[in-house]
């Protein structure tokens, strides 16, 4: 064998093992980022459960973590929620335009959708006194490296009284006190009329408060009242009349005289309430998607973490808590359930997820859109991503200007109509 043979042969060996080497490193570098795992040392968990002062972390961070209770008036039998369709806020930006009007992607009145409805503590079974209390679910994030772990705290709520900005109430005069069990008892078997929600409540003196019937008690005046509006639409005739016959069943059972408000003038006032809603409903989205390699559940977990973000009821749902205990989440984090169920996580690829802010159910003390863009900036940093929005189109500090700017002014609007966000009123009508 000559040595050109020999030459030959070592150039060949040199080739593949050059081939095989550059074939490992693209599959390294094309495979999902994992969470990595990190010492559990005192000073870590210190950090780890109060992060620095002044970094973002630490103004992201809630105090404590409850389960989201929604306000509602009753029961919500399942498969009978429709909902006004969601007003997406999103932040598309205009080759044209340098930033966006949030307004702009108002829908129009009486709009309908029916988007799949998260399984959350609002669904838990409610007492006889009317309070609402919350799963204990143990959430379980799984095994690997950074992945998240929380159990939920119980959380009592008590459900918000009628409100005669959005509701219709009807008095009903009784001849003598009438105890908590009979109420009870005379109750409507549903809680709703049409889709929207239906209660009675009692006083247990003159001039006091209005209150849940519940056993043991007495009251001296009961009323009862239908919702006007929420994001099915306005109540209309047909359900009106379907209070009334209701409400007339109770009064009867009970001994009452009703005193029912007009029809049309319900009527007209849940339909202009409805109107004011449909054009002041909006929620922000913002998608984060990967620069380079994909991310695993585990990692997107691990960094959603250290903004204070906990794992929430559903697979791929991640939320960070408001201030009040039992309030909606300031923001939700969001990626393929598929992906957070698979056999082995850590191999799921996510090349993109979604942070989005439901603004009419977070108060505008809690400053959500500036935590929403701390989040998106955060993480996006941390992760190698780009802020964008669901078209794609990356987001600019001048456009993110633009959308805090009207985030500003709906929130003047809703409180100009005494519906500020976060309230119990503001959250009943934007459900």
């Amino acid at each position: 064998m000559n040595s050109f043979v020999v030459s030959l042969g070592i150039a060949g060996g040199l080739i593949l093992a050059g081939v095989v080497a550059y074939n490992a490193w693209l599959t390294s570098r094309n495979a999902p980022r994992t969470a990595r795992e990190e010492p559990e040392t005192d000073e870590s968990a210190a950090s780890a459960a109060a992060p620095m002062a002044g970094s973002t972390q630490d103004s992201l961070a809630p105090a404590d973590y409850h389960e989201r209770i929604e306000p509602v008036l009753g029961d919500m039998p399942a498969g009978q929620e429709e909902q006004r369709s969601d007003p997406v806020m999103t932040m598309d930006q205009s080759s044209s335009e340098a930033s966006l009007t949030a307004l702009d992607h108002m829908p129009q009145p009486n709009q309908r959708n029916a988007p799949v409805r998260e399984a959350t503590a609002e669904d838990a079974a409610e007492r006889p006194s009317g309070q609402r209390v919350a799963a204990e679910p143990a959430q379980e994030a799984g095994k690997q490296a950074g992945r998240v772990a929380v159990t939920l705290n119980t959380v009592v709520e008590s459900r918000p009284g009628l409100d005669a900005l959005i509701d219709s109430i009807t008095p009903l005069q009784l001849d003598a006190p009438v105890s908590g069990e009979a109420v009870l008892a005379a109750y409507p078997s549903t809680r709703r009329v049409g889709s929207k929600a239906f209660a009675i409540e009692g006083q247990k003196a003159p001039g006091t408060d209005w209150v849940s019937p519940k056993p043991g008690e007495r009251y001296v005046a009961l009323q009862a009242g239908v919702q006007l509006a929420n994001r099915s639409g306005a109540l209309n005739d047909i359900e009106f009349s379907e209070y009334v016959m209701k409400t007339q069943a109770f009064a009867d059972a009970v001994n009452a005289a009703p005193d029912f408000p007009d029809m049309r003038g319900e009527v007209a006032r849940a339909r202009e309430l409805d109107a004011f809603a449909s054009g002041h409903d909006a929620q922000l989205s913002i998608t984060l998607r990967a620069r380079r390699a994909a991310w695993s559940p585990g990692y997107v977990q691990q960094h959603a973490a250290k903004l204070g973000f906990v794992a929430g009821a559903l697979p791929g749902r991640m939320v960070l808590a408001g201030s009040t205990p039992g309030a909606a989440p300031i923001l939700v984090l969001g990626f393929d359930p598929q992906a957070a169920m698979a056999e082995d996580p850590e191999q799921s690829a996510l090349r993109e997820i979604r942070l989005s802010l439901e603004l009419t159910h977070v108060p505008r003390e809690d400053q959500p859109f500036g935590k929403l863009r701390q989040a998106s900036t955060a993480l996006a940093e941390e992760m190698d991503g780009i802020v964008s929005d669901d078209a794609g189109q990356v987001l600019t500090a001048e456009t993110m200007d633009g959308i805090g700017a009207d985030v500003e002014n709906l929130y003047e609007a809703l409180e100009d109509r005494d519906l500020a966000a976060g309230s119990p009123q503001a959250r009943r009508l934007f459900s």
